[in-house]
């Protein structure tokens, strides 16, 4: 029986997709993108998260250097993050759920991570997935083979792409994806059909210059598309990086002003889109 490393099953979901949905976040990710708000996503092992508020300092000076399992713990401040669970496991927990997906035309999403990065193992549970009638969608960077992009477009009914850096020497060395492939990937899924909406993280310092606005703007507009979603920065998961024993680079990075994402919205609807700001 196969199986693949789930970090959190998320219900009631009123974004990502339409409807209330429910998002399965697989661990593992091929990029490092410095403002991920999912450092827990990105290794492809289980990891132990510790929670400081929650430590009584039982075994250690701080639950920091605690080398107790999860279990053990006491008051709950160490959390095993990643599970193994097979197709028919994710499926008997989405189908509690389906009720509401008939009711709201809601669905399930497919997040991480990047579930590319999963295989076959993702093509499988979205044929699955799509064998009960369920409004699927996957959030994805883009950033693996084509073949296997291709299999998860004939059961996939939505695709939230995203485009972050459009320079790629750039993109390569912040967030070491060849920005190249993903435009080829992009323009493939365009090109059979697939129905997409592309989303651009809005990171001071890193995408929100006018250069890559343009890139992304243009690109959108060659690809026939009019709709995109701008993601403003925000610091929900700093604390992650803490529990994770892990640094994190920006954590003195303010989030972008209301009036400069305005004036990105106004600029790309100038240009002929329909801009919708996420956070709102």
């Amino acid at each position: 029986m196969r199986e693949n490393l789930v970090f959190n099953i998320q219900r009631y979901s009123l974004h990502d997709g339409g409807g209330i949905r429910t998002i399965i976040f697989f661990k593992g990710c091929p990029l490092r993108c410095p403002w991920c708000s999912n450092p827990e996503s990105q290794s492809f092992e289980t990891e132990i998260l510790r929670k400081p508020s929650l430590c009584i300092k039982c075994q250690s000076d701080s639950c920091l250097t605690c080398n107790e399992s999860p279990e053990d713990c006491p008051t709950g401040a160490l959390e095993l993050i990643g599970k193994k669970m097979s197709i028919e496991e994710i499926v008997n927990e989405v189908k509690k759920d389906m009720i509401f997906y008939d009711s709201t035309d809601g669905g399930v999403t497919l997040s991480g991570g990047e579930p590319l990065a999963q295989g076959d193992f993702i093509v499988d549970l979205s044929k699955r997935l799509k064998e009960l009638g369920i409004n699927t969608a996957i959030e994805t960077t883009g950033v693996g083979s084509w073949d296997l992009l291709d299999n998860v477009s004939n059961y996939m009914d939505l695709f939230l792409f995203d485009l972050k850096i459009m320079d790629n020497s750039k993109s390569i060395d912040v967030i070491k994806a060849d920005i190249n492939d993903v435009k080829t990937n992009f323009e493939k899924l365009i090109k059979k059909g697939a129905n997409i909406i592309p989303r651009v993280p809005l990171i001071p310092g890193f995408t929100m210059d006018a250069d890559n606005i343009k890139a992304i703007s243009d690109f959108v507009l060659s690809q026939n598309l009019k709709e995109i979603h701008i993601l403003p920065f925000h610091q929900f998961g700093s604390g992650k990086y803490t529990g994770l024993n892990r640094e994190y680079s920006l954590k003195d990075l303010k989030p972008p002003l209301d009036e400069d994402v305005d004036k990105i919205k106004q600029y790309m609807e100038a240009k002929g889109l329909t801009v919708f700001v996420g956070g709102r």
